[in-house]
């Protein structure tokens, strides 16, 4: 069975600083791809750029409203796939796009029939090129940035490898500004890396470091290993794939359930919360394989039915985890501090995430 990978390519790595597409570092990606593709590897692109691509043909401020990102990406999105086109068909190769909602992932019929597709898509040897459908977005189901895309899409498609492309090295093991800043080469669970993160956007795009070190790290609890390369330096695709010390590597762990990836890369999709004591946290948060009991629970918010997706916090309303409901709101508010109850979310359905 061939091997698929997951390659999102940030904004900065293929705009100039006035936002006009890098069209010499796209060829150059493409070739990559192409080498890869020759290969016997199964490739989709996730791409950012649109949105960037329209303000530098627009010339419009970077003042954001939300008809002017809707202008620039509905613009934007046209030239983007135009220079991917023209750029594989120099290869003999066809590329497909695919624009995605957050909504496409809680609605399983759409998320079927999206998955399909890229399934048909990878078996004609077509790359598929996704990117969020800005122009239809509504802010509240809006995806955090493309990285949180790839990442469902990796989930989803049970992918060898995502590697995220963008203009820096890779994660530091402290600001990457302060003097003798050191690129960490390989993450695990007792990796301290998070001093290194900065809050920090790229200049045309929604994203940050912090959201790829974020979606890094639950693919790797999924059993997915994910790479953050600088997409700007030469080579830096083949040399990831023949595992050179480049980049920042997220190794993956043991992997898990298709329905415990699914819930792992639901964030945002929740219908609820549950709020869980201290006790409750320090079980949930152990190695042991537990579920969720209304003993641990001491509130219940928002309306949800038995398979929705909730959202888990602490008292202090920060985020431990999330899972599938076992039954309903009404249920579970009834059972809160019970004993003896079923678990509102079973093991098999329950995805904490690593801090």
């Amino acid at each position: 069975m061939k091997k698929t990978i997951i390659i999102k390519i940030g904004t900065n790595v293929i705009t100039t600083a006035e936002g006009l597409l890098d069209i010499a570092i796209m060829e150059h990606l493409v070739g990559q791809i192409v080498a890869l593709k020759k290969t016997g590897i199964q490739i989709i692109l996730v791409s950012s750029g649109a949105m960037g691509a329209g303000r530098g043909l627009l010339g419009i401020s970077p003042k954001e409203t939300v008809t002017n990102s809707q202008l620039l990406a509905a613009v934007g999105q046209v030239k983007l796939m135009d220079t991917y086109q023209k750029l594989f068909e120099k290869h003999h190769m066809f590329c497909a796009q695919i624009l995605a909602t957050k909504e496409d992932f809680r609605d399983r019929q759409h998320y079927l029939n999206m998955r399909n597709c890229f399934t048909k898509l990878l078996h004609d040897d077509i790359i598929p090129i996704a990117n969020e459908n800005d122009v239809v977005s509504v802010q509240e189901l809006m995806f955090t940035d493309n990285d949180e895309l790839a990442g469902m899409i990796a989930s989803m498609m049970d992918v060898y490898k995502l590697l995220i492309l963008t203009s820096v090295d890779g994660v530091y093991d402290k600001d990457p500004t302060q003097k003798n800043a050191k690129v960490i080469h390989t993450v695990d669970r007792q990796t301290q890396w998070k001093k290194g993160i900065t809050q920090q956007r790229s200049a045309f795009g929604r994203g940050g470091m912090s959201t790829k070190c974020s979606v890094a790290g639950r693919l790797a609890q999924i059993g997915i290993e994910t790479q953050i390369i600088n997409g700007q330096t030469k080579h830096s695709i083949i040399d990831a794939i023949e595992k050179k010390n480049i980049g920042t590597t997220f190794c993956a762990e043991k992997k898990v359930s298709n329905i415990k990836k699914r819930i792992a890369t639901a964030s945002g999709q929740e219908k609820g919360i549950v709020i869980v004591n201290k006790l409750a946290q320090e079980i949930l948060t152990s190695p042991n394989h537990v579920s969720l009991l209304p003993v641990g629970i001491v509130d219940v918010i928002g309306e949800f039915q038995k398979g929705d997706i909730i959202k888990i916090q602490n008292t202090k309303k920060e985020d431990i985890g999330i899972g599938m409901a076992q039954y309903n709101a009404e249920r579970a508010k009834e059972y809160i501090g019970q004993k003896g109850k079923k678990a509102l979310i079973h093991y098999d359905y329950l995805f904490i995430e690593n801090k």
